[in-house]
């Protein structure tokens, strides 16, 4: 659409988001009461995490909170779903607010602490990027959220980065909270440029706020 001007291109796009969003396995992958995603039809309702909360897996969260950011910032702003994509940015910022951790990280299940809960840098990282931007875009409050995005960006500056520039604390190849373990300071991931890329994310988008 950005590339030709035309409209269909942009309602194709809105189209598959919205199957995804809202239709995909009945339900669809976003739970509006909790503004969050099933990374697919697996997790979707009854499955449960060992708390009984549903089962909102980080990194996958960070793809769709990022996702919607790169598409946002692509399309015009005058098309006709920019407010829907809008809308579902906000409520995921809400959402992910509630659950960071004290120490700034956020855990691999957003909703059960106790299901491999610890520093997780990738869904982190993507956090941060898309919050910044958020910030940077008028979009989110920044008395409210500057606090959170930088005290994410701090601790994963402080506890993830090793003197060598090697990225501690990211989750390996996987789609849910089991997946990739243990995640720990010095385990290396299967597939590492699962966090780079999503640290260099958030890392330019925080530089810009400057």
């Amino acid at each position: 659409g950005k590339m030709t001007g035309e409209q269909k291109y942009y309602d194709k796009m809105w189209d598959m988001y919205y199957y995804t969003r809202s239709q995909h396995d009945e339900t669809g992958m976003f739970n509006p009461k909790d503004g969050l995603w099933w990374r697919d039809q697996d997790f979707n309702p009854p499955y449960k995490e060992p708390n009984g909360e549903d089962c909102y897996w980080s990194r996958g969260n960070g793809w769709v909170y990022a996702a919607l950011v790169r598409v946002l910032d692509e399309i015009p702003s005058d098309e006709k779903h920019r407010q829907d994509y809008i809308n579902d940015f906000l409520t995921m910022s809400k959402a992910l607010k509630k659950c960071q951790r004290e120490d700034g990280f956020w855990n691999v299940s957003l909703h059960d602490p106790t299901n491999f809960g610890g520093k997780e840098t990738s869904g982190t990282a993507l956090f941060v990027y898309g919050m910044a931007w958020g910030v940077r875009n008028g979009l989110l409050d920044r008395k409210e959220y500057l606090p959170v995005l930088l005290k994410a960006w701090s601790a994963m500056v402080k506890d993830a980065v090793h003197p060598n520039g090697f990225l501690g604390y990211v989750q390996g190849t996987g789609k849910e909270p089991k997946d990739g373990q243990p995640v720990t300071y010095k385990s290396v991931p299967d597939f590492e440029d699962y966090g780079v890329g999503c640290f260099l994310l958030a890392g330019t988008e925080v530089y810009k706020l400057r």
